[in-house]
């Protein structure tokens, strides 16, 4: 049974640290890059809202259902988003990665797949998970191609699942890789990043 604990993750030109409420402006900041909140299929907070949001993400962790991290770009220290385990399902060996966004500026660049590698590395080599799943907004295009593009598999579209941030109905998007299939996804990342 696995037990996720906080650490911190290190490789690739991004540093994954444990959540703190310390955090709290630098993620507003970050936020501010692009005014992600603006986008309303994701869950990006309002730079007034972001100590909530820690706080909420914080609870999650107390309850074990959640492990927050802050995204950091070591080459000049910023914070530059947020990522998380969610709805981690210890008996039966599965996390699922989310709540993850990044400052304007960095996307499309190498961090979420740097990200992504950490995450994953750690789920299926340091926690022993047999599936790391992810979801999306069947309306976040961009989300869907990202999740494809790191070669998971699409397992299906629950309609009506849960209610996004602006309280309209969300249809979400399901996706898995099982750590059989974690040694071709992560040369395939690995190589991703060496011609980045």
């Amino acid at each position: 049974m696995i037990e996720p604990r906080p650490c911190t993750l290190s490789g690739h030109g991004v540093r994954l640290e444990p959540l703190a409420v310390e955090h709290a402006a630098e993620l507003a900041a970050a936020a501010t890059d692009g005014k992600l909140w603006e986008l309303w299929f994701t869950s990006v907070p309002r730079p007034e809202q972001t100590a909530r949001y820690v706080a909420d993400a914080l609870a999650g962790q107390a309850a074990g259902s959640m492990l927050p991290w802050v995204v950091r770009d070591v080459t000049d220290g910023r914070i530059v988003g947020s990522t998380r385990y969610h709805d981690i399902v210890a008996t039966i060996d599965r996390v699922e990665i989310g709540y993850t966004w990044y400052a304007a500026s960095r996307q499309r660049s190498h961090v979420n797949t740097a990200c992504k590698l950490l995450l994953m590395t750690h789920a299926f080599e340091a926690l022993g998970c047999a599936v790391v799943g992810l979801r999306t907004d069947h309306m976040n295009f961009r989300s869907q191609r990202a999740i494809e593009a790191l070669g998971a598999q699409r397992d299906g579209v629950i309609r009506h699942f849960q209610a996004r941030p602006d309280g309209t109905p969300r249809n979400t998007v399901f996706y898995s890789i099982l750590a059989a299939e974690w040694p071709d996804v992560k040369r395939h990342l690995t190589r991703r990043l060496g011609s980045e």
